[in-house]
């Protein structure tokens, strides 16, 4: 009960989001706007001030930072498995691929932010740094069927892995933030979890192309149940600390990035089978977040 009461606030704003974009004086154009800012400017100053100001010790960052590249390659293979068990149109596999193992950064955050503070982002944090960069490579490798070239362009462009990185870099010179620049990133920061979460509600969608049900079960499956089993066990296998332990479980059982509905759109038109997995497992992941929170506990 605990951390369904710890998990109220952040849904809440999701469902906000999506009463405001249905109901709300807000025009496309806003939500579009505002989920670009919270992606470009608010998210990549949380990220280079948590990495910046603290990071793990060398040896536990190394256990963490494998456990979450382990449970995020699983959840990649169980997801291809997707195309032979269910026998999809090669498109609709390509796009809906991702679906398995990318993560909504913007409830992760929120959550990290609740279980451990600063603290917690930072550990969060050091996950995205290496995270990021998997997930969109494969994302965009199955996406692009020959178009393979502008991967490593695309990985370098993202805000989040270039914010990671510099905030890696900063800590390593061992120099603290200035108070100038610390307050202003204080100050982006503390807009960004909110913001994000109403983009989220913003951006949930149910209409479009139907999957088929066993498709959307499948793929639900891997996302909310699979990955996140797969977290605790390698976890509890590494003896990860427990705010660790937290952080990797919570991060596995995340639902999809929306940010799979524009890749898709944009990389082969297939965005509305993408939606709704989206849109279900954010409804699903309400439920299912809670339990494996309490379960790693």
């Amino acid at each position: 009960m605990g951390f369904l009461l710890l998990l109220v606030p952040d849904f809440t704003l999701i469902v906000a989001g999506a009463l405001l974009r249905r109901y709300g004086r807000f025009p496309t154009e806003f939500w579009a706007g505002a989920e670009r800012l919270v992606y470009y400017v608010l998210f990549p100053a949380l990220l280079f001030r948590a990495l910046a100001a603290a990071p793990l010790a060398a040896g536990d960052a190394g256990s963490f930072v494998a456990v979450g590249v382990g449970f995020t390659v699983g959840g990649m293979l169980l997801s291809a498995l997707a195309r032979p068990l269910l026998r999809l149109d090669a498109p609709t596999f390509a796009a809906c691929f991702q679906c398995g193992f990318r993560f909504n950064t913007y409830i992760a955050l929120a959550i990290a932010s609740r279980l451990g503070g600063e603290a917690g982002i930072a550990l969060l944090s050091l996950l995205l740094g290496f995270l990021v960069p998997l997930v969109n490579l494969a994302a965009v490798g199955v996406l692009a069927q020959g178009r393979s070239a502008r991967i490593a362009i695309e990985i370098a462009r993202n805000p989040l892995v270039v914010a990671c990185a510099a905030g890696l870099v900063w800590r390593a010179t061992g120099l603290p933030l200035p108070p100038l620049a610390n307050r202003v990133l204080e100050h982006l920061a503390s807009a960004a979890l909110p913001l994000g979460l109403l983009a989220v509600g913003a951006g949930l969608r149910f209409g479009g192309h139907a999957l088929p049900k066993v498709a959307i079960a499948w793929w639900c499956g891997v996302k909310l149940v699979a990955m996140p089993a797969l977290a605790l066990a390698l976890a509890a296998y590494a003896e990860l600390p427990l705010p660790a332990r937290q952080i990797a479980v919570m991060m596995a059982a995340v639902p999809t990035a929306p940010s799979a509905y524009i890749l898709a759109s944009q990389m082969n038109g297939r965005g509305a089978p993408v939606a709704l997995l989206i849109s279900t497992g954010t409804l699903l992941a309400a439920a299912t977040l809670p339990l494996w929170l309490a379960v790693v506990s």
